[in-house]
């Protein structure tokens, strides 16, 4: 029965991430949620570093690039984007996408546009040249690209 409280408070950790997870768009306060959880706002994020790694701060950002690289794959404004994740503002997200990914967000836009359409108009290429062989597609077919 000495696990039960670790576990309880294991799961309250879990919630609290699960939280962030789902509403990482919104104006996310750690102290509110570590008061939700029941603990204090210090010992929330020594909990929540020991089990996940990172900060629940850090957490919210890393799911916040994650998801703009995601509609930074369409010709989304980059303004929307920044927005869309829960950033106020364009110049920090430029910044810190910049630090996370070492290039713009435009620029990172840019290569997943050019880089989809190198898929729509040669997709072979983009296929491991092992699974092409063996699926036969490497022997003369539709494929023009083989050429």
């Amino acid at each position: 029965m000495e696990d039960y409280p670790k576990v309880y408070l294991y799961r309250r950790i879990v919630q609290a991430k699960l939280y962030i997870d789902k509403n990482y768009a919104e104006n996310i306060d750690v102290s509110h949620i570590s008061d939700e959880a029941s603990f204090s706002k210090f010992h929330f994020i020594r909990q929540f570093r020991k089990i996940y790694g990172k900060t629940p701060h850090q957490h919210l950002t890393s799911i916040r690039m994650e998801q703009a690289k995601l509609l930074l794959q369409s010709p989304m404004p980059i303004a929307e984007v920044c927005f869309s994740v829960g950033f106020e503002s364009v110049s920090s997200f430029t910044g810190l996408f910049k630090r996370y990914m070492h290039l713009t967000p435009f620029a990172y836009q840019q290569r997943q546009i050019r880089r989809q359409h190198e898929i729509n108009s040669a997709p072979l290429k983009f296929v491991p040249g092992c699974f092409a062989e063996q699926k036969g597609w490497t022997k003369k077919s539709n494929f023009q690209e083989l050429l």
